[in-house]
């Protein structure tokens, strides 16, 4: 536990640091904290905070910057956040209504990036691997063209080849059984359900369904998670990482491979709001002087992805934090609507 003035001390280092990236001297939050205290005394606090492992002075300065411990508090106890400005909002608004899920996606990535100056990221929609309605075109004797909405309203289309023709009133009639009957489950659940219902279907109809069954099936599997990265690029202007060239390496490699990042925002999806990884938390995060700011995302009350910002560790995460909110509520709210 730290004391009132230990507490006040270290936000307003925090902020400092932040804001200007120097290390922050005693005179510096004599000015700033509001405390009516001596420079000894403020030197003494800093010195019980380098202690607990708050902060740290780096060898050239009599200052002090924060630690990721010191970071980890300030985020969890000390934070003031700020309201995004009202043009903000709107920015995001207009930017993620209702329309083609993977724009809306791609969309809410490049605003984030924009917004916070360093990369956004979104997780892909996790698929419910159930059906909403599927569709049949015949492209031309023996080609079909199989249309599948999911849930989510993405579409997936996949060519069956067939060994017989069928005409438009047979795709027709197959189509609607199919939705009448399955509409709402998965290819696996229609695949059990089939069998017990050939029986009772001709024998061209029954080909059809057994071949869209597996198409569809593949379909929807094919679709693994991923993530979409924007604004990687704004990272190269941030000085604590564009110094470590070798550092920036790992960093960009984390973003062109994924998988780490993918598990780091797969954490995220079970929590209430907003999450704060800072760098060295977490093996999933190559670097120490990066953070990751993370909220998860809904289709219809049902989380199905988490979005966030990955900047330096120096962030203004009073402003972060709410891109972040507002941007999964929004971007829920536009994929709900759709």
């Amino acid at each position: 536990m730290l004391t009132e003035r230990a507490r006040i001390l270290l936000k307003t280092l925090v902020e400092r640091y932040i804001a200007e990236g120097e290390p922050v001297g005693s005179r510096t939050l004599s000015k700033h904290s509001g405390l009516d205290l001596s420079p000894a005394s403020i030197r003494n606090v800093m010195a019980d905070l380098e202690e607990l492992g708050f902060v740290v002075s780096p060898h050239t300065s009599a200052g002090r910057v924060p630690t990721p411990r010191g970071y980890r508090f300030f985020v969890d106890t000390l934070l003031t956040v700020r309201p995004l400005a009202q043009v903000e909002v709107n920015q995001l608004e207009s930017h993620l209504a209702p329309s083609d899920p993977q724009r809306l996606i791609a969309s809410a990535s490049t605003l984030l990036s924009d917004l916070s100056q360093f990369a956004g990221l979104v997780m892909t929609p996790r698929r419910n691997p159930a059906f909403r309605q599927i569709e049949f075109l015949g492209l031309s004797e023996k080609r079909i063209l199989l249309i599948i909405v999911t849930k989510e309203g993405e579409v997936e289309n996949r060519v069956i080849l067939t060994e017989q023709a069928y005409s438009a009133s047979a795709l027709t009639e197959a189509a609607n059984y199919f939705n009448q009957h399955f509409a709402g489950s998965t290819f696996d659940q229609v695949r059990a359900r089939l069998r017990d219902e050939l029986g009772r279907m001709r024998d061209d109809i029954t080909r059809l369904m057994s071949a869209a069954v597996d198409a569809g099936s593949q379909a929807l599997d094919a679709s693994q998670d991923t993530v979409v990265v924007s604004g990687s690029r704004k990272l190269l202007d941030v000085e604590e990482l564009s110094s470590n060239m070798g550092n920036l390496r790992r960093l960009f490699d984390a973003f062109e491979q994924k998988t780490g990042l993918l598990r780091l925002l797969d954490q995220s999806r079970s929590a209430a709001g907003v999450q704060v990884f800072i760098g060295g938390e977490s093996d999933l995060l190559p670097l120490d002087e990066c953070s990751l700011v993370t909220a998860p995302y809904s289709v219809d009350g049902q989380v199905v992805g988490t979005l966030g910002v990955v900047g330096p560790t120096r962030m203004a995460y009073e402003r972060v934090v709410p891109i972040v909110d507002i941007t999964a509520k929004i971007l829920s709210s536009a994929l709900s609507h759709h």
